[in-house]
């Protein structure tokens, strides 16, 4: 391994995680050997309602042991409380705003929030586009909880956030994160009309962090891999020019996904 490689940060990331004390331990017991630079949970974090005794009691004990190292982002589950009161009352400082960025060596990393509105000349969407335009990093990241695209049956993709796929997308942005769906797939780049692209963005769907499974429907033509029976965690190493991603299972678990690719 190169001294670059040792060097680049690494990010685990799911989402759907904690519906009782022990349904995601086993994915916080990947965390654990991943041993991550940062933590970055995708939503729907503490079933079923996001409440201060759901994350005391389900979230804490497992992912929990994991909080100085998290930049997390909200679910639809965790406004069952009005203004994700319990996701912000746990996160504190970690979750300093709805939305916020950061930088991570030489990625920009862009946490969103798919619970307020992503239209076009929003509040959101304004921030959005001002902070893309204000980042001087190489290779962009940003993340939220429900997908632009999906091939899953229970929810599916999400028109609601094609705004955030135009900006990434006039901005170079290079992945997406989400969960939502509760499977994993990932797409080959593509464009904001869901056609490949070789300059697009790679979207990767997690919602494996241990809840429950959903089936697949037809695939998108864009889906290159998908899998709705396993739980587990979403590796990613931020090199200075690129990433290379592999999904870690639980322990037991035999489905994994791995790549590499340069930032565009």
């Amino acid at each position: 391994m190169s001294r670059a490689a040792r060097r680049s940060p690494v990010v685990a990331a799911a989402g759907d995680i904690c519906g009782s004390p022990t349904d995601c331990a086993p994915t916080a017991a990947v965390i654990r050997r991943i041993n991550p630079t940062r933590l970055l949970p995708l939503g729907d974090n503490a079933y079923p309602d996001g409440t201060r005794s759901d994350y005391a009691d389900f979230y804490a004990p497992n992912w929990g042991r994991f909080k100085g190292k998290t930049r997390p982002v909200p679910g639809n589950h965790d406004y069952h409380v009005t203004g994700a009161a319990g996701y912000f009352a746990y996160f504190g400082a970690r979750a300093p705003a709805s939305y916020y960025s950061c930088n991570l060596g030489a990625w920009h990393l862009i946490a969103l929030d798919s619970e307020v509105s992503a239209d076009q000349g929003s509040q959101q969407d304004r921030w959005l586009r001002a902070d893309l335009a204000a980042n001087r990093r190489r290779c962009t990241l940003a993340y939220w909880h429900k997908p632009r695209w999906s091939s899953g049956t229970t929810h599916g993709s999400d028109s609601d956030f094609d705004r955030f796929w135009r900006d990434l997308y006039a901005a170079h942005a290079d992945v997406v994160l989400n969960g939502h769906e509760h499977n994993y797939e990932r797409f080959i780049p593509q464009n904001p009309r869901g056609i490949a692209d070789p300059k697009g963005i790679r979207e990767f769907v997690v919602g494996t962090g241990g809840d429950s499974h959903y089936s697949f429907g037809a695939p998108l033509r864009t889906s290159q891999v998908r899998d709705d029976k396993t739980f587990g965690v979403l590796k990613l190493t931020l090199r200075p020019r690129g990433y290379t991603w592999r999904f870690v299972p639980v322990a037991g678990a035999t489905f994994s996904d791995y790549g590499s690719a340069a930032c565009r």
